[in-house]
């Protein structure tokens, strides 16, 4: 193990605050990717360094591969690691119109007519890959960061319609398509129609149990009794079936889904999200749906990412990260 001493630390963090401790996690653990990505946020960092290591996973299709979201290994462009690569240039503030043109190329060459992304695409082109069914997880992610940037191509009409009806057809949803959902309807450019279509996706969500409301009850058990099995005695831990919490949904206070949960639910939602950093520092990482079992190597590269959400999350509700 690497000399902690040599770890820089932020000056104004405490040594033993959650920032600090997170600091070294990701020092220790984490690619340059990540590393840059942590220091543009918590440390002031420049945006471009942060761009520089994004593109050593861009191929010439205008895709992403080389294992940029951990789960998925090899360099074949898949719309996951292309949709991880837009959350990165948006939160730096570089998802511009050019780089956009080049993403969008790619995401047309693997959508459905309907402009829907598949889920998980397997490596390689070819016929049987571009027949794959389009996913409302895949795709809604993608659009709202592209609505949020004022993007605009032809690729992006056709998979904002599907988004739509994708989203005000959802009846028995699933956690990871709620939370899709309210990526895209937290950017959709018709607003009174998204408000509407939050609205009912919010009552879906308690009505199904969908979301943990009490972390400190017995077994975490979500908010409909009956509707979803107790989560495990570690609420947070990163298993497949693993529970949402308000702030999965909510991840700042401007989105759309905040207004599903009152003050209170979301006060304990986050203690919850302070309370699942790990002695390490750093928080666990949540599975793909839909990849294969990960690797110890890709569970580790994926916690830097989860620690640095956990973070911002955690800093936009103004929470002290002292």
């Amino acid at each position: 193990m690497a000399d902690t001493a040599a770890v820089p630390l932020t000056p104004a963090s405490p040594p033993h605050g959650a920032l600090a401790r997170a600091e070294r996690f990701v020092w220790l653990t984490a690619r340059v990717l990540e590393q840059r990505l942590f220091a543009h946020h918590f440390r002031d960092g420049a945006a471009g360094p942060v761009e520089t290591a994004l593109e050593a996973y861009r191929n010439d299709d205008g895709g992403y591969g080389h294992a940029l979201e951990p789960a998925l290994r090899g360099p074949a462009s898949l719309p996951a690691h292309t949709a991880r690569a837009l959350h990165v240039l948006d939160a730096v503030g570089r998802c511009d119109p050019r780089r956009a043109e080049d993403v969008c190329r790619y995401l047309t060459s693997v959508s459905t007519a309907e402009g829907a992304l598949p889920a998980v695409r397997p490596a390689g082109s070819g016929e049987g890959a571009a027949r794959l069914p389009g996913a409302l997880s895949a795709t809604a992610p993608v659009v709202g960061l592209l609505h949020r940037n004022e993007v605009w191509h032809p690729w992006l009409f056709r998979a904002t319609d599907f988004c739509r009806r994708a989203v005000e057809s959802l009846e028995a949803a699933r956690p990871g398509d709620v939370e899709a959902a309210v990526l895209f309807l937290d950017h959709a450019p018709d607003r009174v129609r998204a408000e509407a279509a939050a609205e009912r996706l919010g009552r879906l969500v308690r009505r199904e149990g969908l979301v943990v409301l009490d972390p400190d009850g017995p077994g975490a058990r979500p908010a409909a009794p009956g509707a979803q099995p107790s989560a495990p005695t570690d609420a947070l831990s990163p298993t497949p079936g693993a529970p949402r919490f308000p702030h999965d949904y909510a991840g700042t206070p401007g989105s759309l889904a905040r207004a599903w949960f009152t003050d209170a639910e979301m006060e304990r939602s986050l203690d919850a999200l302070a309370a699942g950093q790990q002695a390490d520092g750093g928080w666990p990482a949540r599975p793909l749906p839909g990849a294969p079992e990960s690797t110890p190597v890709a569970l580790l590269e994926a916690r830097p990412l989860a620690t640095t959400e956990a973070l911002r999350t955690l800093a936009a509700y103004g929470r002290s990260l002292a």
